[in-house]
């Protein structure tokens, strides 16, 4: 089987898969960049020497060469590009082909009454929708907005962002977390609005208040972080925090394996949040807003993380205070999260299942997988 992946730019968040893709297919396999990465992503450390890595093809370097894997490869799998005209040849082939996606209506359905979006996603999606295309949906909520559209009927599979796994001994796991009879909270990522940074502040007031033992410790950086610290400091909570400024993502998993919860605390923009594969892989008790993409998918509510409603900062509270309160009951969904990622929502399986159910396309099937990746996508309406 020959397996071309599409997309703008490869980042450590694709490498593990495409790695793992390379190991099974060798030279079979080939990642198509479509675009040089944006300054503000490699200021952040996402920046990757394509020149290192043997299955990358760059179109803006190759054109002639990538659009022949395009055509000819027995399987393409096709991600956000910004070169829908690439895809459009292959697309109307009738040959084996994939795309992913997050939402398409992230700020709200009621974007796709509007004709000229309609007309848009016509062009890129709806009209496939007899064709031997389906869809992996980067997100819970995604299946919905394709539903609602009417495209990829009964071709919508659960799919994500695959995180570098680690995997630890008994001994590691048992022994890796902070014990100096605190609590440690890790909270990662843009200091933006939409992740609601703030949040952390105000919970950490309130802890205080309580009397309950805590550190907090945030990585990153942004718009808000200089306000962040100001209200840190102007609430006298500086001795409980620490502000680590941007962080490279191996870094910022060696903070998580040393932290006991995981706050993420974006609301409905975050399309998926690999950071929380991250921390569930590091063995920390997920707090997670139930409207992030990865959230429905990777965790069960009370088994191996916690999930709060509708972006409000209340629902997160009174979880954490609830950890506070049992955590010698609650802390065993810090394992149960590590052992989702080590066992089902990592690279290698992804690989695996994609592989399988690229060949059962090849032979005119669909065979979706019984849990996990490439298994049927629930339709998810946003609340």
């Amino acid at each position: 089987m020959t397996f071309t992946f599409v997309s703008n730019y490869i980042n450590h968040h694709q490498i593990p898969l495409c790695e793992a893709l390379w190991h099974k297919l060798g030279n079979a396999f080939t990642f198509i960049q479509t675009m040089p990465m944006e300054e503000e992503r490699v200021a952040m450390g996402w920046g990757v020497d394509v020149r290192t890595l043997p299955y990358v093809l760059c179109l803006y370097e190759e054109e002639y060469e990538c659009r022949k894997k395009i055509a000819e490869s027995d399987v393409v799998l096709f991600g956000w590009s910004e070169r829908e005209d690439i895809a459009a040849a292959r697309l109307a082939s009738g040959k084996v082909t994939m795309r992913v996606s997050e939402r398409l209506y992230r700020e709200g359905q009621w974007k796709a009454v509007s004709p000229r979006g309609l007309m848009a996603k016509y062009q890129e999606h709806i009209k496939y929708r007899t064709k031997n295309i389906c869809m992996l949906c980067a997100g819970a909520y995604a299946a919905a907005d394709f539903r609602l559209i009417g495209a990829y009927p009964g071709k919508l599979f659960r799919w994500g962002y695959f995180t570098k796994l680690r995997i630890y001994s008994e001994e590691q796991f048992a022994s890796m977390k902070m014990q100096d009879g605190r609590l440690h909270i890790v909270w990662a990522g843009r200091f933006i609005p939409l992740k609601h940074p703030e949040y952390v502040v105000r919970l950490a007031g309130t802890l205080r208040r309580r009397g309950y033992p805590f550190y907090m410790h945030m990585l990153g950086d942004g718009e808000l972080d200089a306000q962040i610290r100001q209200d840190v400091k102007a609430a006298g909570l500086a001795e409980c925090f620490r502000f680590y400024g941007y962080t490279e993502p191996e870094r910022v998993r060696d903070v998580m394996e040393r932290c006991h919860i995981h706050l993420f605390t974006s609301n409905h923009l975050e399309g998926w949040g690999a950071v929380v594969n991250e921390g569930m892989n590091s063995g920390c008790v997920e707090v997670v807003n139930e409207q992030v993409g990865a959230a429905p998918y990777l965790i069960r509510h009370g088994e191996n993380g916690l999930v709060y409603p509708k972006d409000k900062y209340e629902g997160m509270e009174a979880l954490v205070l609830d950890l506070f309160e049992n955590w010698e009951m609650r802390k065993s969904m810090g394992r149960a999260a590590y052992e989702t990622i080590r066992d089902v929502w990592n690279a290698e399986c992804a690989a695996k299942e994609l592989l399988r159910f690229a060949q059962g396309l090849l032979d005119g099937k669909i065979l979706p997988a019984a849990d996990g990746p490439l298994s049927v996508a629930p339709v998810v309406w946003p609340r």
